[in-house]
């Protein structure tokens, strides 16, 4: 299946060297752009795009802003975030908005593709640096957190929440552990619910914040 991007970003450059190494790779497609966030609002319902590559300082409307509205609007919309900023100030709001993805400028191309793919199937893949600023201000709400809930994981939930630690998709994991996707669906679910995170990444983060796994990482 084809991947429709749709490219937001004020730099003709950049759009243009964007456009030209996506549409080189056999299951992406550059489907259309906008130079400010007003006009990816626009554009959205026309093009109907699988994943948004959105830009964070643009003119009339900014990155942020657009990701929040474009989640109003369209629920099922995935918003990458594509920028040179990873300061708290970008990155907090951008994921707080309903980005799906926060990779910076200087990504490593491959890097960039795996953020769109995942980002298709609703996926999150952060920059190293936007995982960083995210457990910080985790570890700043740490009071709310209910001690010891881990606990109540099954064998298997825990199981899969060391491979979403590792950064696999769903169908890795099912690959890893022989069974079925449907299944490593079912087991995600649960362990957000018993972990009272709202995604993978919230989930993987609990983890590492609590050690959950030092002992198969040292092994």
């Amino acid at each position: 299946m084809t991947i429709k991007v749709m490219l937001v970003d004020d730099h003709l450059v950049v759009v243009r060297g964007l456009k030209f190494f996506l549409n080189t790779q056999a299951d992406i497609e550059v489907v259309g752009e906008a130079e400010d966030g007003e006009k990816a609002l626009k554009c959205y319902e026309e093009l109907k795009p699988d994943v948004v590559l959105m830009d964070l300082m643009m003119p009339v409307m900014d990155g942020v802003e657009a990701t929040k509205k474009l989640r109003e609007r369209y629920p099922q919309a995935k918003v990458v975030v594509l920028t040179s900023y990873s300061d708290q100030d970008h990155v907090i709001p951008a994921l707080q908005a309903g980005a799906v993805g926060y990779q910076l400028k200087d990504v490593d191309p491959d890097e960039l593709v795996k953020t769109i793919q995942a980002a298709s199937i609703g996926e999150k893949l952060l920059h190293p640096k936007a995982t960083n600023l995210l457990l910080e201000q985790m570890n700043g709400n740490g009071g709310n957190k209910k001690p010891d809930v881990h606990f109540k994981l099954t064998k298997r939930e825990k199981d899969v929440l060391y491979h979403i630690t590792l950064g696999k998709s769903n169908k890795e994991i099912a690959s890893d552990l022989y069974i079925t996707e449907k299944t490593v669906k079912t087991h995600v679910s649960n362990l957000l619910s018993k972990l009272h995170v709202h995604d993978r990444t919230q989930a993987a983060i609990y983890a590492m914040k609590e050690n959950l796994f030092t002992e198969r990482s040292e092994n």
